[in-house]
């Protein structure tokens, strides 16, 4: 599905709702309302919102992927992060990620935290080859199954967007080795 197509980021639009609602409750048990993301995008000055976006030569571009964060002073919280399960595995989740925490870095967050559940293994080592720690598990967080979630930190953003090698390129089967998502990482887009 990703062959003989390309994958922008770009900030997320009122008109990319429909599609941030299907892969939201394709991807969570407990999927946010739309008014949250509404909200987020049309009066969150602190909210970083942004899609993923797979353009190929038969169709225009559709909606694959989609973060949303918060600044809180210096801190990026990574509120929700999820790609439609058609386009998993091949480094989308890694390009948004990484170009938000640049976002949030020129914004002033020095660091980032996010919840991750304790069963979500494939989220965890995305979080993990970027840095971010396992500091504590908060018991019980999900509503809908009492299952823990993960508190994870990344304590120094700076080191992170400085850093010259390549995070989980071998992590896609993207023949492109992520080459998009690292123009985009240094600004190049």
């Amino acid at each position: 599905m990703i062959e003989n197509s390309k994958i922008t980021f770009r900030e997320m639009r009122k008109d990319d709702l429909d599609s941030v609602m299907v892969i939201d409750h394709l991807s969570f048990q407990m999927p946010w309302p739309e008014s949250a993301y509404r909200h987020d995008l049309m009066n969150n000055a602190n909210a970083i919102l942004w899609v993923a976006e797979k353009h190929s030569d038969d169709k225009g571009g559709i909606v694959v992927g989609m973060i949303d964060v918060w600044l809180v002073q210096e801190e990026a919280h990574i509120a929700t992060l999820a790609i439609h399960p058609d386009y998993r595995g091949h480094g989308i989740a890694a390009g948004l990620l990484r170009k938000v925490l640049f976002e949030s870095f020129q914004l002033g967050a020095r660091r980032a935290m996010l919840e991750v559940r304790a069963s979500n293994h494939a989220a965890q080592t995305l979080y993990k080859d970027f840095g971010f720690k396992v500091v504590s598990r908060r018991r019980r967080y999900y509503r809908d199954n009492n299952e823990d979630a993960l508190l994870m930190n990344l304590d120094n953003l700076e080191e992170l967007v400085y850093r010259k090698d390549e995070i989980s390129a071998e992590r896609t089967d993207n023949n492109q080795k992520l080459s998009d998502v690292n123009s985009v990482w240094r600004g190049e887009e």
